[in-house]
């Protein structure tokens, strides 16, 4: 950590991971478990790597046969979300334009959404994290209720939410 004030040309690394074997094309933090950071390769690599940033271990990886281009974790649920680019096979045209979700740290697969016709380059969380977007090469943003919350037993009335949700006031 810097101390305020410090020069930022004096800062090193803490850690230097190198088990990619091409380009990091996408990571994010773990809102589930403090240092959990998830990383993911470009073509000549489609892995998802988990990492324990406070001691440096790789904890986990996935070959995905496909380029990894964004990674978000669920909010609520212990799952890691993965778009997906080119793949190296044709086999793998599949998945190379889908957006997976994984059960972690098993790296079981709980979903695949499948309509983007081209990569999958972007993807962001709503801020309360339900719904998931997607952006392609097709020219197509996607969104998908991902995440639903559980559903309560009572009865309440509603408004209509921005994707024509019935949100719950209490």
């Amino acid at each position: 950590m810097m101390e305020s004030g410090s020069n930022v040309d004096d800062c090193q690394p803490l850690w230097k991971f190198h088990d990619h074997q091409a380009a990091v094309k996408a990571i994010a933090w773990s809102p589930h478990a403090t240092g959990l950071l998830a990383s993911g390769g470009g073509t000549q690599d489609k892995t998802i790597r988990t990492w324990n940033v406070a001691n440096g271990v790789l904890v986990n990886w996935l070959d995905t046969g496909s380029q990894v281009c964004n990674l978000t974790w669920s909010k609520t649920t212990n799952e890691i979300v993965s778009t997906h680019g080119y793949s190296s096979t044709k086999a793998q045209h599949q998945i190379r334009t889908k957006v997976c979700i994984w059960r972690y740290p098993s790296m079981d697969t709980t979903a695949t959404l499948a309509g983007h016709t081209c990569r999958v380059l972007y993807l962001a969380m709503s801020p309360d994290g339900e719904t998931i977007v997607t952006g392609a090469g097709d020219e197509t943003l996607r969104f998908w209720h991902a995440f639903p919350k559980a559903k309560s037993t009572e009865k309440k009335e509603g408004i209509v939410d921005y994707l024509g949700r019935e949100d719950l006031i209490r």
